[in-house]
C-alpha cells in the first residue's frame, strides 16, 4: 500500500466508528430485546444496526473489498482487502449497562491486520493502530510498558469462564505466575496494554472479529500479540489470544501456557 492509500484506508476506518458510536450510544441503558445466537450469545437491535451501517459506508467507499462481521457474516471474504467488524465487542456489559464495551474495525490486508480501531463510545476513548505505526488513544501516541517477569505483570481476562475446558489448566497456570487478574475489561484491556497500564491480556474462544483490530493497536504500542502457541493472529486460528507489553512476558506466558515453565 502507498501512503495516500494507508491514509485513505485509516480516514475510512475513523469514518466507520464516528458512525457507529451514535447508534451503538441511542440505545444504551435503553430497554432493549435481547436476543441469543446459535452459539447462546446475545445479540440486540445496536448490534445489527451498527454493523449494517458501517457495511453500507465500506460499500460505498470501496465496494471491491471484502467485509466480514458478527452479525452478518462475509461478502468477498476472499478479497485483498477485508474489513473486520465486531459493532458492539462486550455485548454482556452492554446489555447491563456497563461502559467496558467497544467498536472494533479491523482491515486486513491479504490476511494480515494492518489497520485497527477500538472505539468505546460510553468512555470517549479511541485506539487507533496502523501497520508501521505508533498507535495512537484519543489522537496521542502511546506506548506498553516494559515487564521483564511474570511475577510482576498485570493480567486481564474477560471472563474466567471464556476459556475451554482444555484451556482452563493453562490460563490457571498463567493466572497463579502473575502478580494479579482483573476481570471483566472485554476489549478495553487491550487498549489499558497499550497505554501502560496493563502488561498480559490473555482470552480464549475468540473470533476473528473479537482480535483482528487489537492486533495493529498492541503491535504499534510496543507490544506482542500471538495465539496461545506463539503463532500470528488472522482469519484462522483456535480462538486463543495472547498479548504482552513486553516480548519477555510474552515469551514467558507463552512457556507457562504450554506447561513448560513458569514465573
Amino acid at each position: 500500500m502507498t501512503v495516500p492509500a494507508v491514509d485513505s484506508l485509516i480516514a475510512l476506518a475513523v469514518r466507520l466508528a464516528d458512525a457507529a458510536g451514535p447508534i451503538v450510544m441511542s440505545h444504551f441503558r435503553q430497554p432493549l430485546e435481547v436476543e441469543d445466537k446459535a452459539d447462546a450469545s446475545p445479540v440486540t437491535v445496536a448490534d445489527r444496526e451498527t454493523e449494517a451501517a458501517m457495511r453500507g459506508i465500506i460499500e460505498e467507499a470501496f465496494p471491491g473489498h471484502g467485509i466480514l462481521g458478527e452479525e452478518y457474516g462475509a461478502a468477498r471474504r476472499d478479497a485483498e482487502y477485508l474489513w473486520v467488524l465486531d459493532p458492539i465487542d462486550g455485548t454482556s456489559a452492554y446489555i447491563a449497562g456497563l461502559p467496558t464495551f467497544g467498536t472494533l474495525i479491523a482491515l486486513l490486508r491479504a490476511g494480515t491486520p494492518v489497520v485497527g480501531v477500538m472505539d468505546c463510545p460510553a468512555l470517549n476513548q479511541r485506539w487507533i493502530g496502523v501497520e508501521g505505526r505508533p498507535t495512537t488513544f484519543n489522537g496521542a501516541p502511546v506506548r506498553a510498558r516494559p515487564c521483564p517477569r511474570l511475577d510482576r505483570a498485570r493480567l486481564c481476562a474477560t471472563s474466567p469462564y471464556m476459556f475451554e475446558d482444555r484451556d482452563v489448566p493453562a490460563f490457571e497456570r498463567l493466572r497463579k505466575a502473575c502478580k494479579g487478574v482483573e476481570f471483566g475489561g472485554h476489549c478495553v484491556a487491550y487498549g489499558l496494554l497499550a497505554n501502560g497500564t496493563v502488561d498480559v491480556v490473555c482470552e480464549g474462544t475468540m473470533e476473528p472479529y473479537d482480535y483482528a483490530a487489537l492486533v495493529p493497536i498492541v503491535a504499534g504500542a510496543g507490544g506482542v500479540v500471538s495465539d496461545w502457541r506463539g503463532g500470528a493472529l488472522g482469519l484462522e486460528g483456535d480462538g486463543t489470544v495472547l498479548a504482552a507489553g513486553d516480548a519477555r512476558t510474552h515469551k514467558a506466558a507463552l512457556e507457562v501456557l504450554a506447561g513448560r515453565g513458569d514465573a
